[in-house]
């Protein structure tokens, strides 16, 4: 069980990616994203493997959830500064998006 106080560390935001790229040294099918969180955070590149189940135009300005607060990880070469969540298995993934028009930034309670 995770406590109150330790999912409230979690910083979770509304962001919309403002650009898709291929990133081609990954060893699985992901994306490089540009996902736009406002003037607070301002952009973040998050790297995604969700390739297999999104196109670019699919993904291009689409409003998602993300996690914003994570420590920085290299994947392939490239600085992931945060997670885009998603739902699903191996063979069907659904990227999580509010369901009205947030600003980019609006955090997640």
């Amino acid at each position: 069980m995770v406590s109150i106080d330790a999912f409230s560390d979690i910083d979770i935001r509304v962001g919309k990616i403002v650009d898709v790229q291929d990133h081609e040294k990954a060893r699985k099918p992901m994306y490089k994203l540009t996902v736009d969180f406002g003037a607070e955070i301002g952009k973040r590149t998050i790297i995604a493997g969700i390739k297999s189940f999104y196109s670019k135009d699919e993904l291009l300005n689409k409003k998602v959830i993300c996690v914003v607060n994570l420590d920085p990880k290299m994947i392939a070469g490239v600085e992931s500064q945060g997670m885009l969540l998603a739902a699903g298995e191996i063979e069907k993934v659904a990227v999580l998006v509010p369901d009205k028009d947030m600003d980019e930034g609006s955090k997640i309670h």
